[in-house]
């Protein structure tokens, strides 16, 4: 059974809720590609800031929390670039 309507789907505008989540992808397409680039290169760029501090020791509690918020910011920046420059 089909509906037989006298509008075609294409001339129904989205509602204002579809127009609402659509409006500001334009904006995430296009800083996608700067902050994978920046991810991908941070999560690089990580690791020699982590060997000074476990060449110091991870005796004091500041320098172990310092260690393990860079960890944390590390991994969060691994899998926010991981698909920089893939065809």
């Amino acid at each position: 059974m089909s509906n037989h309507s006298p509008l075609s789907n294409e001339s129904i505008g989205p509602s204002s809720a579809e127009a609402d989540r659509n409006q500001g992808r334009p904006l995430v397409r296009s800083l996608k590609g700067p902050a994978q680039f920046l991810s991908f290169w941070i999560a690089i760029a990580l690791p020699f800031i982590h060997l000074p501090l476990l060449m110091q020791g991870l005796g004091d509690p500041s320098v172990t929390l310092t260690f393990l918020a860079l960890l944390a910011v590390n991994v969060v920046a691994l899998y926010a670039g991981h698909g920089h420059n893939q065809s």
